[in-house]
């Protein structure tokens, strides 16, 4: 068996930038780990299709502030929720924001109000809800046309669960958590 050196020589070469490129994947991620919460966020798009989402979650106004800037990449199934205390007209910006992103603006009880799709880097243009709103989720430019989340999809994720919510004790049997919801009660008898 013959081993061609040459080849070997450029394979060798190529590792350290490989394991730089991986560290800087790692290290996006683990900076918003360092700063964000995270969570899952499921995404009813239709009445038979859900997504499931790993948000970093910006609770406060100084991870709000701070959001997705200086990250260059994310993954697919990544994105950032915001997270208000009350329902108001939010408008964002993409100051120092590397990736294009599709922004999707929902209501107290997770259904969407608006999205606004593909996102410019680094613009200073406000982006705004056309409803008042309590949350705001950033994902990767191009998901939303991809997977069919439009004004007719809901956010399915923690408060929007919670009693008193608008959801009774079974749930809402429109949704998939709520059919889920139902089916525990159901088999729990």
């Amino acid at each position: 068996m013959h081993i061609n050196s040459d080849k070997l020589r450029l394979t060798a070469r190529r590792w350290p930038l490989l394991l730089l490129m991986l560290a800087c994947h790692a290290g996006a991620d683990e900076a918003l780990d360092a700063a964000f919460e995270r969570d899952v966020l499921i995404i009813e798009a239709s009445r038979f299709a859900c997504y499931r989402f790993d948000v970093w979650l910006a609770v406060d106004r100084p991870q709000q502030m701070r959001g997705l800037m200086h990250v260059r990449e994310m993954p697919d199934t990544s994105g950032m929720l915001f997270i208000y205390d009350s329902a108001d007209y939010r408008s964002m910006w993409m100051k120092n924001t590397f990736i294009a992103l599709d922004i999707a603006f929902a209501r107290a009880d997770g259904s969407i109000a608006n999205i606004i799709a593909n996102t410019e880097p680094q613009s200073l243009q406000s982006i705004s809800s056309t409803d008042a709103v309590m949350y705001v989720l950033e994902l990767n430019a191009g998901t939303a046309g991809r997977l069919s989340i439009d004004q007719n999809s809901r956010l399915l994720w923690g408060p929007v669960f919670a009693k008193g919510s608008g959801n009774d004790e079974r749930g809402d049997p429109d949704s998939i958590v709520g059919l889920y919801k139902t089916a525990a009660i159901d088999s729990a008898r």
